[in-house]
């Protein structure tokens, strides 16, 4: 039997053709026993029509190669505002955004950093920030069980006062009455 990780090679390289002749990136699969779950993306994001599209095209495309014994549960999804990093492509994409990372277990003094990803290559990648052991890491691919982007929400909007409330629709009756004279 092949392993996941073959499977998962093997339906990246059948499906990514198709996505992409749809304007559409492979993002990411993700086989979990009968669930399979194909993340894909764009620039500028993807809308629900394109979701129904995509997965449209990919059931079509399982059906063609049949990879799956059995019965099987497709989703298509969008990475979503956190995604998930595994490929040096990925870190790639994400130099300059907020990550965190947990590390493996003894292979690292920290075990769960979060900072700005100021860069990545091919073996690793480097986390800079206040919240990083002495300010800057560089942390090798293969020290990371698990990664993901950290969406930060904008400052909260201020509330007004009822005195602002009052002001502001004293102003705006005054506009009215000029309007109407």
């Amino acid at each position: 039997m092949r392993s996941s990780a073959g499977k998962t090679d093997t339906l990246t390289d059948a499906l990514s053709p198709i996505l992409q002749a749809r304007g559409l990136d492979l993002v990411d699969l993700e086989l979990n026993g009968a669930q399979l779950t194909v993340f894909v993306d764009r620039e500028g994001g993807i809308n629900l029509d394109e979701l129904g599209e995509a997965t449209r095209d990919v059931s079509a495309a399982l059906d063609d190669i049949d990879p799956f014994p059995g019965r099987y549960t497709l989703s298509v999804s969008s990475p979503g505002l956190e995604r998930r990093l595994r490929t040096p492509a990925h870190f790639a994409k994400a130099v300059g955004d907020k990550v965190t990372i947990r590390m493996d277990a003894g292979t690292a003094n920290v075990k769960r950093v979060t900072g700005t990803l100021q860069a990545a290559d091919e073996t690793g990648c480097t986390l800079v920030g206040p919240e990083v052991p002495d300010g800057e890491l560089h942390i090798a691919y293969d020290q990371i069980e698990r990664a993901r982007t950290v969406f930060e929400w904008g400052p909260a909007p201020r509330k007004t006062t009822k005195s602002e409330k009052n002001e502001k629709n004293e102003k705006s009756e005054k506009s009215e009455r000029v309007k109407r004279q």
